[in-house]
């Protein structure tokens, strides 16, 4: 009986083109607002679809990419998120991104948060507290809720319509205290005033005794890159009182944006 033919190994060229696919594949899926499938990364990059069907499962075998709970389109993936997350927090530490919430903490005397938005959750990639004794103890790295907190709402508010509805049609809307919104149609109103203002705020929603004010950070193309917010314990600062430090805080958003357009800053 003749013994099987042994598959060839791969050789480095092969590695390499495979690894260059992979990078692209990657790339076209994380720049797109909406969900993509395998078939349409071939067709967009010119690959064979067995081809991109292959690099895809490899990519979600490895957590790269995953399936959109709400379609059967591809989206990043948790080792993916964790990876650029770990990117951004370092990179915000030892940057000029840290300098900036430093100069907004100092002027506003109140604690300043960088976040983002993946998996459905806030996190925090930089952060500055206050010199108050009475404060907030969160890391770089912590997760908070999208649909309760000032930073949350700002990201809720800025999707398209479409996206927002299917976003909200699985988003579970857990209560925290008794000020957090928990009916999808308050929530929706709500959304579309921070739209409109391009302010968000937190009035005891994720936390009580806690006020927060947030402002979004534009890209290039004006899509909202992450998000600047400051907070407070209620017992010092009102949520009246916060909102006056809104220009200071747009000013930041203002100075951040810099720092995600530009490789250099």
């Amino acid at each position: 009986m003749r013994a099987a033919r042994a598959r060839p190994a791969k050789t480095e060229p092969d590695k390499l083109g495979s690894l260059a696919k992979a990078m692209d594949i990657l790339e076209t899926i994380v720049g797109q607002t909406h969900p993509m499938s395998a078939s349409d990364v071939a067709v967009r990059l010119g690959l064979a679809k067995p081809t991109a069907h292959r690099i895809v499962a490899s990519l979600r075998d490895f957590a790269f990419l995953k399936r959109e709970p709400c379609s059967s389109g591809l989206i990043e993936g948790d080792r993916l998120v964790t990876l650029a997350l770990n990117v951004l927090a370092a990179a915000a530490a030892r940057g000029p991104r840290h300098g900036i919430l430093e100069a907004l903490a100092e002027s506003t005397g109140e604690t300043c948060n960088l976040g983002v938005t993946a998996n459905g959750q806030v996190i925090y990639i930089d952060r500055v507290e206050a010199k108050w004794p009475l404060g907030l103890r969160f890391e770089p790295g912590s997760h908070v809720p999208i649909h309760c907190t000032a930073l949350g709402k700002m990201f809720l508010s800025q999707m398209t319509d479409r996206l927002r509805e299917k976003y909200l049609a699985t988003l579970p809307l857990t209560r925290y205290t008794e000020n957090t919104i928990t009916s999808v149609e308050r929530l929706k109103n709500e959304l579309d005033a921070i739209r409109l203002e391009g302010v968000s705020v937190d009035n005891q929603e994720f936390m009580s005794g806690v006020v927060c004010v947030a402002v979004p950070i534009r890209g290039p193309n004006g899509q909202v890159v992450a998000g600047v917010a400051i907070s407070a314990p209620e017992a010092r600062v009102t949520l009246a009182e916060a909102r006056r430090h809104i220009p200071a805080i747009k000013e930041a958003a203002r100075k951040l944006e810099v720092t995600f357009t530009d490789p250099g800053a």
